[in-house]
């Protein structure tokens, strides 16, 4: 089945860990086979990332965008997700679970999608301050 991508003009995504930008237009690009993308709009920042769930899905969007690491990013990211599975609700830690089953079948885009849920929770009980961005133990170290 064929992904049709819509993009802004002068839109980012990244395909198989190559970023690209469209062109001043509004274009729709059709992906016929299996690819990796991500949309800039779905991109975290490195200093964005100094929660705990937002470390998760950092961890994993770097393993989407940098298909050589992502052996030992897809190990932090797991790593990351089963503190998180003690930390939420059931329901909550349903959506946990489920990210990491996607992590495990290399599904990174959905793990992603999993965990907005949390983020949203985690907005809700931390703030938007949550940890302070500018203490390095609170951002998530992306394996070389």
């Amino acid at each position: 089945m064929a992904l049709n991508l819509t993009l802004k003009p002068f839109e980012r995504i990244v395909v198989n860990g190559c970023m690209m930008r469209n062109g001043g237009r509004k274009t729709t690009l059709t992906v016929e086979n299996r690819a990796d993308i991500i949309r800039e709009t779905d991109l975290l920042k490195p200093e964005a990332a100094a929660t705990p769930v937002r470390a998760a899905y950092f961890l994993i969007q770097s393993a989407l965008v940098y298909p050589d690491r992502r052996d030992a990013l897809t190990k932090s990211a797991q790593q990351q997700l089963a503190k998180l599975a003690t930390v939420f609700t059931p329901e909550l830690a349903a959506h946990v679970f489920e990210a990491a089953n996607n992590v495990s079948q290399r599904e990174y885009f959905t793990a992603l999608r999993e965990l907005r849920p949390l983020m949203k929770r985690e907005l809700e009980v931390l703030g938007p301050a949550g940890l302070d961005p500018t203490s390095p133990d609170d951002l998530p170290r992306i394996p070389t």
